[in-house]
């Protein structure tokens, strides 16, 4: 087997301000997909980090076919045939889809761009992830998150590529672009492409992958074939205990409306949608990419301005104007945004500065910070929120995926707002992770607030809300109680506006036909 051996890793660890690898050896074969699994801060992006180029290794040493591999850069492992898509994406928002996948090889005709070429170079790149309906000269910034994942997906597979690294690359998909993606991976093995899959979905792995390697604080496990472990032993592994298939919410008490949304509307992102939440209340959102769900949240936090619509808030609700998130947080807003690199965080600043953020006044006076009580306010979280970290003055960029989430969501913590969005409040976080987000959303309710939960993962939010209700293009279509949905229902309920859409279209060209 040592002949098909395309990458290996031997003793290769990795140290910031505290050891987070610990001699990892590591062998993948061409052809094969090898999944990468473990908690978050387990070590998985840090890993595949040195290999794709974006950090040096502490210690250890690697190769690649055959030859010693140590690229400085990202761009040099690309060039050398080693790609990632990784959780926070590599695009320019301001350029066009077209523009973002062919940056660095523009087709061109007497010294200017052959715009015709690069639109036909990206429809064929883009049909490869299932974008076709999608325009190339849209900017990637008017794209949802879902969509932009798939363009760097799609860009990564243009050119030589030996081995892909995916870093939970279907967090933000549909059932129909995971199968799509899941095909595309397909394709790749049968050109001898290898692949390194990071994934905390356990239920996905079954399908694509071959072997499935472990990391536990920074060590590696289990490097076994997957056939030989269910999802109940990988979690086992990954987190060192027992953790059930449901979830204990806690005894809870639902009182009366808090939060009304009416009307609300934003060209054709967001349809006249109204809905109302209960103190104590889980109402999750849920919908296909594209659906209007996080656009709605947007529009009633004040980061978007609304077409139409009004908010209210209190017992009873009142009224409240809101033309900005300060107007929002004033009201007692949250939104814990799904764009955590984007949007919400300081990630060159330490975890103390990042949750002090939204709470100066507390820990200052006459515009002078007190440090004393700015670090005891983060520690404070850190202990509740569990953020794996060395302390309070951390650098949060050098946090995983899932510890930096838990900093957003302690810094609005301490804000004791009463209504809370969450939007995608556990992507990219691993399974025991998910259950502490879970279990504070208990919490947060027994304390009498409200939740909005938008999630990708339906099944998340049949765990853990008390009502759903389902976007399809933009519009609200139904509201489910708990015990009164099913599955099938709500993914019916979830195409049924694309439906409605399409044959509303379909009509005028048939009256043309005829």
């Amino acid at each position: 087997m040592t002949s098909n051996v395309v990458l290996s890793v031997s003793g290769i660890g990795k140290t910031y301000a505290q050891p987070v690898l610990w001699d990892i050896d590591l062998q993948l074969h061409r052809g094969e997909v090898l999944a990468l699994t473990g908690e978050n801060g387990a070590g998985k992006s840090t890993l595949s980090k040195i290999i794709g180029g974006l950090e040096a290794p502490t210690t250890g040493q690697m190769q690649f076919q055959g030859q010693p591999w140590l690229p400085g850069s990202r761009t040099a492992a690309e060039r050398g045939g080693v790609r990632m898509v990784m959780q926070e994406l590599n695009l320019l928002p301001t350029l066009t889809v077209a523009e973002n996948l062919f940056l660095h090889e523009l087709p061109s005709r007497a010294g200017w761009i052959d715009r015709r070429r690069l639109r036909e170079q990206a429809r064929q790149a883009m049909a490869q992830v299932g974008l076709d309906a999608i325009d190339p000269d849209t900017l990637v910034g008017d794209l949802g998150i879902g969509h932009q994942q798939m363009v760097e997906i799609a860009r990564n597979l243009i050119g030589e590529c030996r081995v892909l690294v995916l870093d939970e690359p279907t967090a933000m998909l549909t059932a129909r672009e995971v199968d799509m993606l899941f095909a595309q991976i397909l394709r790749l093995r049968e050109r001898g492409v290898s692949i390194i899959y990071i994934s905390h979905r356990l239920e996905e792995l079954a399908q694509v992958v071959q072997r499935i390697a472990v990391l536990r604080d920074g060590r590696l496990v289990c490097v076994e074939p997957m056939a030989r472990y269910n999802s109940e032993q990988l979690v086992n592994l990954m987190v060192g205990r027992e953790l059930g298939e449901r979830i204990d919410l806690g005894e809870r008490r639902i009182g009366t409306t808090m939060f009304q949304v009416q009307g609300m509307s934003r060209g054709d992102k967001v349809k006249d949608v109204s809905f109302d939440v209960r103190q104590g209340e889980i109402f999750g959102i849920s919908g296909l990419i594209g659906a209007g769900r996080t656009e709605l949240l947007r529009l009633i936090f004040g980061a978007d301005t609304s077409d139409a619509g009004t908010v209210a808030i209190g017992l009873p609700p009142k009224p409240v104007n809101i033309r900005s998130p300060a107007d929002a947080v004033a009201h007692g807003i949250a939104l814990i945004t799904e764009d955590r690199k984007g949007e919400g965080l300081l990630l060159s600043q330490s975890i103390s500065a990042n949750i002090a953020l939204g709470n100066m006044p507390a820990i200052s006076a006459a515009g002078i910070v007190n440090n004393q009580a700015e670090g005891a306010l983060a520690q404070r979280q850190i202990e509740a929120m569990r953020i794996r970290s060395s302390s309070p003055a951390q650098t949060v960029s050098e946090l995983s995926g899932g510890n930096q989430q838990k900093v957003v969501i302690g810094r609005w913590l301490e804000r004791d707002c009463a209504v809370l969005l969450f939007d995608e409040p556990t992507r990219g976080i691993d399974v025991g992770a998910k259950f502490d987000i879970y279990a504070l959303l208990g919490e947060l309710t027994r304390q009498g607030k409200a939740l909005v939960v938008v999630s990708s993962d339906l099944r998340e939010l049949m765990l853990i809300c008390d009502r759903i209700a389902v976007l399809s293009a933009g519009r609200l279509i139904d509201t489910f109680e708990r015990e009164h949905w099913s599955q099938d229902e709500l993914l019916a309920a979830a195409f049924a506006g694309y439906q409605k859409r399409d044959a509303l279209l379909a009509e005028p060209a048939a009256r043309t036909s005829a």
